[in-house]
């Protein structure tokens, strides 16, 4: 038997000024859905049930950028995506565009295992969705007053714009975001060599290996906030925000451009393949040498029972746990 190991993320690119308060939230949220996640391991679930279960719980909690709370279109609605690898096979579904499905990462394993096609998007998507039973909800549902008030700083500085954790409740704040939106503005960062402000992508994702040495990853997004309709980033791209195999399970989250760039997910599970790197020095090589000028961040567990994180901006939110007992939860360094 394998040792079994869940690794989560709650997205990469942390703001640094986050208030105390919300890094405890976060944590507590993260903490929750890893428990969920070890507790289907002990009872010998498979890793392609605990990374759909596990990221079901953090779609459905508003603190992080999927499901409920996602990041909204410069249009003001969500289009979500999401992703799901079986390591055994690699088989894949994934979802783009989706405003109504309450849980997209069960649409995307729905496309894996009742479609015959890998990737559906739009209104091919929800209507799949429906055909399939999947519990459906107004667009509102998603939507929450911060992000609503995020939405309106990111347009007044007619940039993406993306840190809806920090309270908008009051005109002070009001201010201070307004101010950090100024700040961040002129920091040169770019994305596809276009100017935006805050960085702070909060993709969710969760890769698992299971007693039997099987792997899954799973990933789940409502992408840039004040993003054009249509935009499809790296969450839902297999080989780029998701990879499952034999050697190992992967979920990137961070500038999605970037990972779609340098392939990031299949890039840990070939430098392990074809450079024979254990699961942590590959996903330092990756991160460091095929990131080139972008920021983003990853979990990844091997077919061993090994748990790995990377990242190079300021902070990932992310959680561990093994077969051993051992179990974390942070966000810095």
């Amino acid at each position: 038997m394998a040792r079994w190991a869940i690794a989560i993320h709650g997205g990469a690119g942390v703001d640094p000024n986050l208030p105390e308060h919300r890094q405890e939230e976060a944590k507590r949220v993260l903490a929750r859905c890893l428990q969920v996640g070890v507790d289907l391991l002990r009872a010998g679930a498979t890793a392609l049930d605990v990374v759909e279960a596990v990221v079901r719980e953090l779609e459905t909690d508003p603190c992080f950028n999927s499901g409920r709370g996602s990041a909204l279109t410069r249009a003001g609605t969500v289009e979500m995506e999401a992703s799901i690898m079986d390591g055994r096979g690699r088989r894949c579904g994934a979802v783009s565009g989706v405003s109504t499905v309450r849980n997209p990462v069960s649409l995307a394993r729905r496309v894996m295992d009742k479609s015959p096609h890998s990737y559906l998007a739009f209104d091919g998507a929800e209507d799949f969705a429906r055909e399939q039973g999947l519990e459906v909800v107004d667009n509102s549902y998603f939507i929450t007053e911060e992000n609503v008030g995020m939405l309106k700083l990111a347009k007044e500085a007619n940039s993406i714009l993306f840190d809806y954790r920090i309270p908008l409740a009051g005109a002070d704040t009001c201010s201070a975001q307004a101010a950090a939106v100024e700040s961040h503005g002129s920091n040169g960062m770019v994305m596809n060599g276009l100017p935006i402000s805050i960085y702070a992508p909060e993709t969710v994702g969760c890769a698992v290996v299971d007693s039997n040495g099987f792997t899954a990853a799973a990933t789940s997004t409502g992408g840039l906030m004040n993003k054009m309709t249509g935009r499809i980033g790296d969450s839902p791209l297999i080989g780029a925000g998701t990879y499952a195999c034999g050697h190992c399970a992967v979920s990137c989250t961070g500038e999605g451009e970037a990972i779609i760039r340098s392939t990031l997910a299949r890039d840990v599970a070939a430098v392990m393949e074809y450079k024979g790197l254990p699961l942590q020095e590959a996903v330092d090589f990756c991160v460091k040498e095929r990131l080139d000028e972008g920021f983003a961040g990853l979990i990844a567990v091997s077919g061993t029972g090994e748990v790995a994180y990377g990242f190079n901006c300021t902070g990932m939110f992310r959680g561990c746990a093994t077969e051993d007992g051992f179990m974390e939860v942070g966000i810095w360094e």
